[in-house]
């Protein structure tokens, strides 16, 4: 499966079929490839259907009425009732905290889901779409007022349903009904899925597609599982070594509790009102730092600046966060930026290189002794910050410069592998993107043709 699975990867990236608009319209019919028709799903193979998916149901029902089904209906276990965690990825999700009876199960009737059923949420979180797959956990599932669900007949499988409607050209349908006022919602939602066409290849290829597209999914998920496990080891680790309970070989003497303050200058440059008006910097703001990481910047000239722009940074600085809800914002900057500044929503702590090891010092801000320090001081606060102030009062534990700097290297080391999976699987998304984007579309073909067959006969 898997060596399937990555030569179809190949085959997608290389795009070696013809070239074609998807869009309806977007171009005469010289542009059709031969053995391509155009659609109102876009071109596709022209031995696949397009179906309008009225003509493919044998079943559809929306979920019950909010009276039908209340919280004194719900049991520690029996029929699980469904909700947006459910079906926010593909195939359904067997993790429930909500339960009927299953007489009052048989009672909702025409909201119960089975095995081979897809279920659409078309309220609230609208889009999500999943199938209940032939080995569920449970035969039959309550589904929410917000959800409905739909059974096709022998020549659809749900998987490639689910897989269209979560394309982007499938989801863009699907939301064209879509509501502008209020809570989100699809209007007339079981009405409009039965006029929404579907691209229609033969049950082996769809087959095939599906199989084809579990293979990256599993990849994602096996990299989503061992990218958690190592946060997992990381954290671990950090609480070991931050705290002295494990110390690295070659490494013995007392730690010493210090003050940042002591240790380090805190917000030792910032642009004062003598700044030229022309001075171009690159500005961090709150927003644009998320759990270590900086997600972008802005360009900014000092007269038209935003008036917390004023952190002057160098390289080795610490961006410590002062401002709830953005508390866990922290960034270490290792410089690459010309005239870096940042946003007073932060307090920059420069570390006294003869006393502290920045890395160490930027590990202990993700660390739970720092943040219960934080905890206590806006504990009871009408405005839920801390200051600079704060800042230089935090207490750390230091042991000897040398080893902060081996701490610092070997949970270095732990982020540099975290972020080489994230990058993997960074990577395994887009390849799964191209690969719908050939497969749903016929411009890649697993399953050879019969027309094909028939040439060759």
């Amino acid at each position: 499966m898997a060596e399937r699975s990555e030569a179809v990867e190949k085959q997608a990236v290389r795009n070696e079929s013809p070239g074609y608009p998807l869009e309806t319209g977007t171009a005469s019919a010289e542009d059709v490839p031969p053995g391509y028709k155009r659609t109102e799903v876009g071109v596709i193979p022209e031995d696949w259907d397009c179906a309008e998916i009225s003509q493919l149901l044998s079943d559809i029902s929306m979920g019950p009425f909010g009276s039908d089904i209340k919280v004194s209906n719900f049991v520690n276990e029996g029929v699980p009732v469904l909700d947006g965690f459910n079906v926010r990825q593909e195939r359904l999700l067997d993790d429930f905290s909500k339960f009927v009876t299953e007489s009052k199960a048989k009672s909702l009737k025409k909201a119960v889901a089975r095995r081979g059923d897809i279920v659409v949420t078309h309220r609230g979180t609208i889009g999500q779409v999943s199938y209940i797959p032939c080995d569920s956990e449970f035969a039959e599932y309550v589904i929410s007022q917000s959800q409905f669900r739909a059974r096709f007949d022998s020549s659809v499988l749900p998987q490639w349903v689910t897989i269209y409607f979560l394309s982007e050209k499938g989801s863009q349908k699907l939301l064209e009904g879509k509501g502008h006022t209020g809570v989100p919602a699809i209007a007339q939602p079981t009405t409009t899925f039965r006029k929404l066409r579907l691209p229609l290849p033969s049950t082996d290829e769809q087959r095939a597609i599906a199989t084809a597209l579990s293979d990256a999914d599993a990849l994602i998920e096996s990299l989503d599982r061992l990218i958690a496990k190592k946060r997992a080891i990381k954290q671990a680790a950090m609480q070991q070594l931050l705290t002295g309970q494990t110390r690295l070989p070659g490494f013995t003497g007392e730690w010493e509790t210090k003050r940042l303050g002591d240790v380090a200058e805190i917000d030792p440059e910032n642009l004062g009102s003598s700044t030229p008006p022309t001075f171009t910097f690159n500005y961090i703001s709150l927003e644009q730092v998320e759990q270590g990481r900086l997600l972008g910047f802005s360009v900014e000239r000092f007269a038209t600046s935003p008036s917390r722009a004023r952190r002057v940074l160098r390289s080795g600085d610490i961006l410590v966060s002062t401002v709830r809800p953005n508390l866990q914002s922290h960034y270490y900057f290792d410089g690459g930026l010309p005239n870096p500044v940042c946003s007073t929503g932060f307090a920059v702590v420069r570390c006294n290189t003869q006393f502290a090891n920045s890395g160490y010092v930027y590990a202990h801000l993700f660390g739970s002794e720092v943040n219960r320090q934080i905890d206590r001081i806006i504990a009871g606060s009408n405005y839920p910050a801390i200051s600079s102030g704060d800042v230089k009062r935090l207490k750390l534990p230091f042991p000897s410069l040398e080893e902060q700097t081996a701490i610092a290297t070997v949970l270095s080391d732990m982020d540099t592998e975290i972020e080489s999976l994230e990058r993997r699987r960074a990577k395994a998304r887009q390849i799964k993107q191209g690969m719908m984007q050939q497969l749903l579309t016929g411009r890649v073909r697993l399953v050879e043709p019969e027309s094909s067959k028939e040439a060759t006969v």
